[in-house]
């Protein structure tokens, strides 16, 4: 893996883990809001596929000696669902959302779900961030060593 492709990865987990807290936060924010439906975000793992895994390929397929494929992964956010269980029923027959019957219908949210995931991303967060910083400082060590 290059310089530029572990650059890469450090910054797709940022913007794929600060979105998760987004949402974690959104979640944890409206608990209280009748009808809200809890937002589940779906992260998926990529795969970048380089020149010299191409040229590996070909070699092998020419000269039946090649070498293993070289590939990069990250991550990215491929959407959001919403969570399909549904929130409590109660008993509030003049508020605006009441229906036919005097219920509405409360958040699904559960916070200990929520404050769970939303530790789950600050730590993955702060991983990308360490991937960052290992990444600036060999291409720092490397600058140096050619100087």
């Amino acid at each position: 893996m290059g310089i530029f492709s572990a650059m890469n990865t450090g910054c797709d987990g940022l913007k794929v883990h600060g979105a998760r807290l987004d949402i974690a936060s959104k979640n944890i924010a409206n608990i209280d809001t009748p009808n809200y439906t809890r937002k589940i975000p779906l992260v998926v793992s990529t795969d970048r596929t380089s020149f010299l895994s191409v040229m590996n390929q070909m070699k092998e397929s020419a000269f039946g000696a090649g070498t293993l494929p070289y590939v990069s992964g990250s991550v990215a956010m491929s959407g959001i669902v919403e969570d399909p269980t549904l929130g409590e029923k109660i008993y509030k027959p003049g508020h605006p959302d009441a229906d036919e019957n005097g219920y509405i219908r409360a958040s699904n949210v559960d916070p200990l779900v929520e404050i769970t995931d939303a530790i789950m991303a600050q730590r993955a967060y702060e991983a990308s961030i360490a991937i960052l910083t290992m990444t600036k400082s060999m291409a720092d060590r490397a600058v140096s060593i050619g100087s």
